[in-house]
């Protein structure tokens, strides 16, 4: 048993100009993503395009796809004929317009320290883009937000995924699963002001994306939101392997909320791979509860289960945790032991006192601002005072994004550093296939034409392109082609190496 697995976040940043209300998201979205492109290291040779021709979106885990137009690949090569902006960096991930905000796709990792690295550096690099580009002629200041809401009815994802065995039955990720996803906002969630997805209710929550899901199974991302989401595209051997896609989560700036969100949904997949739950766990109405554990930041809601027994969000977690234990044992590896020791530490501080864990979680730091201001001033959740705050606390901008200045103060605690994360900016993880695109793109950026989660396709002057295959994650890897890129000065010499084999 390990936590390890391979895993990534996509995050869609908030966006908005100051003074123009009515600015064009589309637009200004790839502006941002324009601005970043123009880094030396991604503008020094042809801009490599993504490779949409073997994703599937519509083909679901319950087995079956969807037809008909809900989706075209060739739509999306039109978007970037268009100048929706789509870039693929040296580092693996991929910063790109999604719909109507930049999104940051980290490359792939195998541990969730490894997600918080490279989640944190696509912050660094959204704040970046848009210095970037406000000293652009013509473009000027675009605020971004690593939020979830524009508490007007409108919400944008932060979605996981995890790769995990296809043998596993899928009903049994829907029965076992959904209880660790309704309850694990309890520090997972970012907070926020208002209850609905209009925020007409002047209450604080604790996530800002609990009342935008609508049922529990589904395919939909931006409507009727399911807690399990059914896509089934893999980017990897799909007869080994199942991407599960978890679009039921809050966009974290804490780091200890994102390893622990990560880390915790590893270890659960994993006892669901192995047939460790019985299912006493199961949630009576999970969209329901999913929203009641949201609109009780006393943690004392009592969730009703199938069996009629009655728990709050902790104690369920908890009960989660001590199968987790059991099942890891006592020679449970490093990273799993942290995790454990983590979730087991935060669920005994959420028991006692949310507060306690102001230093370390989202939605506790932020009503921890909160507060301390409304008392001060006399106010009430509606107060456009307290809105403003709760919007600033997820701004990018270092000097002005409230998480960000309780870093500098301390009043935060961290994981990384920011050297750990500047290199990660530009550094692939060493141990999946994002070590070999991300290396091809700074090694030989004018020969790669275009790549995907699962390939990278070269025009190194044959008679055709040349496409090359990724689809096992854990292969291309610095062990595995890392001295390959050292003796190899053209794509060409490595192509001949890779093809010779």
């Amino acid at each position: 048993m390990t936590v390890r697995r391979i895993m990534g976040t996509e995050i869609e940043y908030g966006i908005s100009v100051p003074g123009q209300p009515g600015a064009n998201p589309m637009v200004t979205s790839s502006q941002i993503v324009n601005a970043y492109a123009a880094r030396p290291e991604l503008s020094k040779g042809g801009r490599a395009r993504w490779d949409y021709e073997e994703e599937t979106p519509l083909r679901d885990a319950r087995g079956f796809t969807y037809t008909g137009a809900l989706y075209d690949p060739a739509e999306n090569l039109a978007d970037e004929d268009s100048g929706l902006a789509n870039v693929i960096l040296t580092n693996g991930a991929r910063l790109y317009v999604d719909h109507a905000h930049p999104e940051y796709s980290t490359p792939e990792v195998t541990n969730p320290r490894e997600i918080v690295l490279f989640d944190k550096a696509g912050e660094m690099t959204m704040a970046e883009a848009a210095l970037r580009a406000a000293h652009t002629p013509g473009i000027g200041p675009i605020n971004l937000y690593k939020n979830n809401t524009d508490n007007k009815g409108a919400s944008y994802g932060a979605h996981e995924n995890y790769l995990m065995s296809r043998q596993t039955p899928f009903a049994d990720i829907v029965a076992h699963f959904t209880p660790f996803l309704v309850t694990r906002q309890v520090f997972a969630g970012a907070g926020r002001i208002g209850i609905g997805q209009d925020a007409s209710e002047h209450r604080y929550q604790i996530s800002q994306r609990a009342d935008f899901f609508e049922v529990e199974v589904g395919l939909e991302t931006t409507l009727k939101r399911p807690i399990i989401n059914t896509r089934d595209e893999p980017h990897a051997d799909a007869e080994r392997y199942r991407r599960l896609h978890v679009i039921i989560g809050d966009a974290n700036l804490a780091e200890h909320a994102t390893f622990l969100k990560t880390g915790t949904a590893s270890i659960v997949l994993a006892m669901i791979e192995s047939g460790a739950f019985d299912g006493s766990l199961g949630i009576a109405e999970p969209v329901a509860e999913l929203r009641a554990v949201s609109h009780d930041p006393t943690l004392t809601h009592k969730i009703e289960l199938r069996n009629g027994k009655r728990l709050t969000a902790v104690e369920l977690q908890q009960s989660i945790l001590e199968q987790a234990e059991a099942y890891c044992g006592a020679d449970a590896d490093p990273d799993t032991r942290e995790v454990l020791d983590l979730w087991a530490y935060v669920l005994d501080a959420l028991a006692r006192d949310p507060m306690e864990l102001a230093d370390m979680l989202d939605w506790p730091a932020k009503l921890s601002l909160l507060d301390r201001y409304r008392q001060r001033e006399n106010l009430d959740w509606g107060a456009a005072k307290l809105q403003a705050i709760d919007l600033q606390y997820h701004d990018v901008r270092p000097e002005k994004g409230l998480y960000h200045r309780l870093v500098a103060r301390g009043k935060m605690k961290r994981l990384l550093t920011d050297t750990e994360i500047i290199n990660a900016m530009t550094e692939p993880p060493a141990d999946t296939r994002a070590f070999f695109r991300g290396r091809c793109l700074s090694r030989y950026p004018s020969e790669v034409v275009a790549a995907s989660w699962d390939s990278v396709i070269f025009d190194v002057g044959a008679d055709s392109l040349v496409r090359v295959p990724m689809m096992e994650p854990e292969k291309g890897t610095k062990a595995h082609v890392g001295e390959l890129f050292e003796r190899c000065e053209a794509a060409k010499d490595l192509l001949d190496v890779i093809t010779a084999d």
